[in-house]
């Protein structure tokens, strides 16, 4: 089938052969003919299957059927709602290039920069717009946003929306939004709480699949080491030394994760840069966009900050953390091997994660194939129950241990600097008394010089010790007691005192 026998009109058909694309993918396919008759949409497809293009495109023909030869300042008829500010700018480029032989508007809007530019844009008029649940319903709340007149309303990554906590944010907007309208729901993976959600919110829909719930592309090989956790970063950099291994997305579970894995390649002299949600959104477009530009050899990135992550021909991932959700290893590995091109999936597998590999092998309905050529092999074994208990107390001990001694740190900082203001106060007082005692201290010279003498004797006998008393007590009898160093408290690894003995050199890692 081609895109022609799907009715898309010759503006958007021109845009496509732009692009080199004549044949829909699947899941472009089956949900087009559906989102032109007006349907309410449930679609699930695995990532890199041209989710995108199945509602942009669609969209972008219904807005120019109806409002493509009005006159006057453009009708908002379109909302598009995703999770990451990276999945938001993409989504929004992919409008821009198809949309470029219409007349249509289109704008994006996220948090973490400010909103002067973007608002600028809203008040010029947008016919499409897209956006992240937290600048839209700030926008809203400003009054410079009304979705009174939106008639397409797209929650795409719905999966990764509600993972996210922002189930609240799109209850509100469905609140707002008109009751007659068109919903779409898209998604990579289909849980059964995504399947309650558009049971509750959309309308008699179609449910659109193209694969099995969280299936793998045949494209991407698949391959795992299995290591111990101290050894992990060891065995990325013998990972690395394959000079095939151009270009490779590397996944970390957390924020802190993923820098500290970024630092250490730096260190070995790989260049590297890291996303995440706590990096400002210049910092991560300009880590994506170098390496889009081959600048960097690794990304690390965290699973909600590579939603949006869309680069050709990219075909190695590695997942330094195994993913306790199966559903998210499947999403990791499909960043590879996009659009049937060829791509290689490498986990590293510590003792705690063994059963999540089950897990993700008994979802994908196939075993992971094992590299035994692996210089750190795994020779710890996973934590019992008990273990597992201790840990989390000593993690949860050194967490608290280190904010407090910040909290002490950032405290003694502020008293020094209180400290420094208050002694310069005191030392114009100390002047002013020295000038005052000057002219005393003249008076009573000749009455000292006189006096020196016995003064001498007496301070002699004074200083002599007693029989019965020790020449290093002093003459109040007391003993002058050393000023003890306090040894300062270790944080992290190096504090082993709260772990068993079998724990000590065995799970000592870096809280992530």
């Amino acid at each position: 089938m081609r895109f022609n026998d799907l009715n898309v009109i010759e503006p958007i058909m021109k845009a496509l052969a732009d692009k080199g694309y004549t044949e829909p993918t699947p899941i472009q396919e089956k949900a087009i003919p559906k989102v032109l008759d007006r349907k309410d949409v449930l679609g699930c497809a695995q990532t890199g299957t041209g989710k995108t293009a199945a509602f942009a495109i669609p969209i972008i023909q219904l807005i120019q059927q109806i409002d493509g030869d009005k006159t006057g300042k453009p009708i908002m008829r379109s909302l598009i709602v995703t999770p990451t500010r990276e999945l938001a700018i993409q989504i929004d480029d992919n409008i821009r290039e198809y949309s470029k032989y219409t007349k249509l508007t289109h704008a994006v809007i996220f948090g973490g920069v400010k909103q002067g530019k973007q608002v600028e844009k809203l008040k010029r008029g947008v016919n499409i717009l897209v956006a992240t649940p937290g600048r839209l319903l700030d926008l809203i709340g400003q009054g410079i946003i009304s979705l009174d007149t939106i008639k397409l309303f797209v929650l795409d990554e719905a999966d990764r929306m509600l993972d996210m906590g922002f189930i609240n944010d799109i209850k509100k907007l469905l609140e707002l939004l008109p009751k007659e309208r068109q919903s779409l729901f898209f998604s990579a993976t289909m849980p059964d709480n995504i399947i309650k959600l558009a049971n509750k919110i959309l309308s008699n829909p179609v449910k659109v699949e193209v694969a099995p719930v969280s299936s793998t592309a045949e494209t991407i090989q698949q391959h795992i080491y299995y290591t111990n956790k101290n050894t992990k970063r060891d065995l990325l950099l013998h990972i690395l030394q394959n000079p095939e291994i151009e270009q490779v997305l590397v996944f970390s579970r957390t924020k802190h994760g993923a820098d500290r894995i970024s630092r250490h390649l730096h260190k070995n002299k790989i260049k590297s840069g890291a996303i995440h949600g706590d990096k400002a959104q210049n910092q991560r477009q300009k880590a994506l966009k170098e390496f889009k530009e081959g600048k960097i050899r690794v990304l690390v990135a965290t699973d909600i900050a590579a939603r949006g992550i869309d680069i050709d021909k990219l075909r190695y991932v590695i997942n330094f953390d195994i993913p306790n959700i199966a559903e998210t290893y499947v999403h990791r590995i499909g960043r590879s091997g996009r659009a049937g091109e060829d791509g290689i999936a490498i986990g590293i597998c510590e003792p705690e994660e063994n059963a999540y590999v089950k897990s993700i092998e008994k979802l994908i309905g196939k075993k992971i194939d094992v590299i035994d050529d692996n210089p750190f092999p795994q020779t710890d074994k996973p934590m019992t129950a008990a273990e597992k208990k201790e840990w989390e107390k000593e993690k949860q001990r050194r967490k608290q241990e280190f904010f407090a001694n910040r909290k002490k740190n950032k405290e003694g900082r502020g008293e020094r600097g209180r400290g420094r203001s208050s002694n310069r106060d005191s030392g114009k007082k100390d002047d002013r008394k020295k000038s005052d005692n000057k002219a005393k201290s003249q008076n009573t010279s000749a009455e000292t010089r006189s006096s020196t003498e016995g003064g001498k004797n007496s301070r002699a006998e004074a200083s002599k010790p007693a029989k019965n008393q020790s020449p290093k007590q002093n003459n109040s009898g007391k003993k002058k007691q050393k000023s003890k160093k306090k040894e300062p408290k270790t944080v992290g690894p190096r504090n082993r005192r709260a772990l068993p003995s079998n724990l000590q050199n065995k799970y000592m890692w870096p809280l992530e």
